[in-house]
């Protein structure tokens, strides 16, 4: 997964983790905040695979 993606997911985590705190959906708050970890570590995941390629 590229850079891009990673950073594309976790604004998409964050979205949905403030429109679950608004309406008060505790599901939709908790996937928001497991999509912006999942982004971390697919840019993490490609910051190193890039740094390995060097």
């Amino acid at each position: 997964m590229s850079k891009a993606k990673g950073k594309a997911k976790q604004a998409k985590g964050k979205l949905k983790e403030t429109t679950g705190r608004a309406t008060d959906d505790k599901r939709m708050e908790a996937e928001g905040r497991a999509e912006k970890v999942q982004g971390k570590a697919h840019e993490a995941a490609a910051d190193a695979k890039k740094k390995f390629e060097r």
